[in-house]
């Protein structure tokens, strides 16, 4: 990343970008403020301006991550098994993103930069749990097994855990393992 980012004012944004990246790359552990800033272009001490420290930078992550992933699942529709297949498409797309969103010990979750979206997008998949359940004293238990189908999917593509991964589409798939764990709640 180039310097001529910080100096058109778009510090917040540089070191986001710069963020993500160091997250492919090493995971949201593996890396520190000072290298991302050595990265940008930009001082060691100019990120501390707009995020105090590695875990405000990785709270605007996550914010972010929110925002994206509550807008990706509410444009799925009302079909809640196309949520999921939403939910697998935003893990695939956004990898860093979802790296740091569903860690809350990386960030700070109560952030009012994160709660918003992170709410909106709970709403989402409640909502969804509860058109899938049959019983509605247990449509909690739909949405946390419908959310651990996707969640734990996508984990699983993520990490290579799949030895076929590479030969199949992960929406595809996700769509079949959905219909399979779910079809018969229609």
């Amino acid at each position: 990343m180039e310097q001529h980012g910080y100096h058109h004012g778009n510090l917040r944004r540089v070191m986001l970008d710069a963020a993500l990246h160091a997250i492919s790359e090493s995971g949201p552990t593996g890396w520190s403020l000072r290298e991302l800033a050595r990265r940008a272009g930009v001082s060691h001490t100019a990120p501390a301006h707009h995020f105090g420290d590695k875990t405000g930078l990785l709270t605007a992550v996550a914010a972010e991550g929110f925002e994206l992933f509550a807008g990706a699942i509410e444009s799925a529709g009302e079909d809640f098994r196309e949520v999921g297949v939403a939910y697998v498409r935003f893990a695939v797309q956004h990898r860093a993103h979802f790296q740091v969103m569903f860690r809350p010990e990386l960030y700070r979750p109560d952030d009012p930069a994160v709660a918003p979206a992170r709410n909106r997008a709970a709403g989402i998949l409640a909502a969804g749990g509860q058109s899938l359940s049959p019983d509605p004293a247990r449509a909690r238990l739909t949405t946390v097994a419908a959310w651990s189908t996707a969640h734990g999917f996508a984990e699983l593509w993520l990490s290579g855990a799949l030895a076929d991964a590479a030969e199949i589409d992960p929406e595809v798939y996700a769509r079949d393992l959905i219909e399979l764990a779910f079809g018969h709640l229609r």
